[in-house]
């Protein structure tokens, strides 16, 4: 490193001490927008994750089925990938704060539906197969444009802080939505899960309507929609660093988190000897979605411990073997939770598979994010949408048919060693792909118009 580099990283180097470090984890919200959407999306992630988990547990109440359960995810993930390049170039072309506004709307529309129909007993396995697909169609264009309106909530100086940040409030809510559901299921049924979520969507909602947002300067559309389409591809397709990342990230999505879609047979059937002190203290008698609501809790806290190490980071130096570590022990704490015949153990074991699954994934969005222009924005996250949660709904069909045939715990070992391999040949990559990675996120954090001094120590040093 030579000297001018050396007084940049010196002169712009990080706050040191427990009160500053603090300060630093939390940058992100001096900036009112970011204060708006970080409430809102809190309330609204947390009766998210209460869907969730409630919905998994009425198909598998109703039809008892790992099958079915896999094709519940595949139908309400699937449109993302096949729709996500679409939203991407919505995200781009039009005012990302009503893309995303009109997402939440759609998205709470559909709760209320399947909250009235589960209430009044009604509901059938093909309303919830038709309403989950419904809601990835939503997802198609929500999160492209979510994930590109936090550059102009908070500009790039605090990027990387903002997207720890709602990777935390996504995770917190992880931790709180399962435990509030398992709760709900056991005394009231899946029904006010369904309503609770849809109300909480008025929050963030409220939020964004509330939000001071400038204009956004736009390049002139010169090209049809395919063509920009097809323009986002190639420049994930011609960055090296990109397409390792995204590739990473889709056989993760792809072979190890069906984990999540099989869990309900986790509670029910391998793991039905614990969880007897957690039901008696919550005055229930419906193990299974205690048991469910625990272990899926379990696998937030884990993240958002994750969430917390990386809004406490101040630079990007290392990310990627962050990414290439984290990749293999997700696969690693998965191959022994596959063998686990304790409930509790399983439970400890779930926490370091949800902080390596998301310093994974957000280390990688930050990566991305740091690496992309702006004009390519939306449509760069829609191929990292498609890869993150694209490629989860093939891998839950595929795990719920395979869970039929082999098991539930095999299938998910399975998956756990080929994320191991994964991760080897990404670190493997690495020493190829890290300086063509520094010099477009130095090229990024020039263009952007932000200091770009921090920047240049953090790039240059190894």
């Amino acid at each position: 490193m030579n000297q001018d580099a050396e007084k940049v990283r010196t002169s712009h180097a990080p706050p040191r001490g427990g009160s500053l470090r603090f300060e630093s984890t939390g940058r992100a919200l001096r900036h009112r927008n970011f204060q708006l959407f970080f409430v809102g999306q809190l309330i609204s992630l947390t009766g998210t994750w209460m869907q969730s988990v409630a919905q998994a547990w009425l198909v598998y109440r109703l039809t008892g089925s790992g099958l079915l359960l896999g094709s519940i995810g595949f139908a309400g993930q699937i449109p993302i990938f096949l729709l996500a390049p679409i939203g991407g170039i919505a995200a781009d072309r039009l005012d990302r704060r009503r893309v995303v506004i009109g997402t939440q709307v759609a998205s709470m529309l559909l709760a209320f539906t399947l909250a009235l129909l589960t209430l009044l007993g009604r509901v059938q396995v093909w309303h919830v197969f038709v309403l989950a697909t419904l809601l990835g169609v939503v997802n198609a264009f929500d999160v492209p444009g979510r994930q590109s309106f936090l550059v102009e909530m908070v500009g790039r100086e605090d990027l990387m802080n903002a997207i720890a940040l709602n990777s935390s409030m996504f995770n917190g809510a992880r931790i709180l939505g399962p435990a509030i559901a398992g709760l709900l299921v056991a005394r009231f049924g899946e029904g006010w899960c369904f309503f609770v979520n849809g109300a909480s969507y008025i929050a963030v909602i409220a939020g964004l309507l509330m939000m001071r947002v400038g204009p956004r300067v736009r390049a002139p559309i010169d090209a049809s929609p395919l063509e920009h389409i097809l323009e986002g591809f190639r420049f994930v397709e011609e960055t090296a660093p990109m397409k390792a990342l995204v590739l990473l990230l889709g056989i993760v999505s792809l072979v190890g988190t069906p984990y999540t879609v099989l869990m309900p047979i986790f509670a029910a059937r391998v793991l039905h000897a614990g969880g007897q002190e957690m039901a008696s203290l919550l005055g229930s008698h419906d193990l299974g979605a205690v048991r469910l609501g625990v272990l899926m809790g379990a696998t937030g806290v884990g993240a958002l411990l994750a969430a917390l190490t990386l809004a406490a980071r101040t630079g990007i130096t290392g990310l990627g073997r962050w990414v290439a570590w984290s990749c293999g022990g997700f696969g690693a704490c998965l191959i022994v939770f596959s063998l686990s015949k304790s409930f509790w153990l399983s439970v400890a074991l779930l926490i370091p598979v949800g902080y390596c699954m998301m310093l994974m994934s957000s280390g990688s969005n930050t990566l991305i994010q740091a690496m992309v222009p702006d004009r390519l924005r939306g449509r760069v996250m829609a191929v990292y949408a498609m890869m993150l949660m694209g490629m989860a709904p093939i891998g839950a069909f595929f795990g719920g048919a395979l869970a039929d045939r082999l098991g539930a715990p095999r299938t998910v070992a399975v998956g756990a060693v080929a994320c191991v391999v994964a991760a080897s040949w990404f670190g493997w990559r690495l020493p190829t792909i890290r300086v063509e990675a520094r010099k477009l996120i130095l090229a990024q954090s020039m263009v952007g118009g932000e200091p770009a001094q921090e920047m240049q120590g953090q790039v240059i040093e190894d």
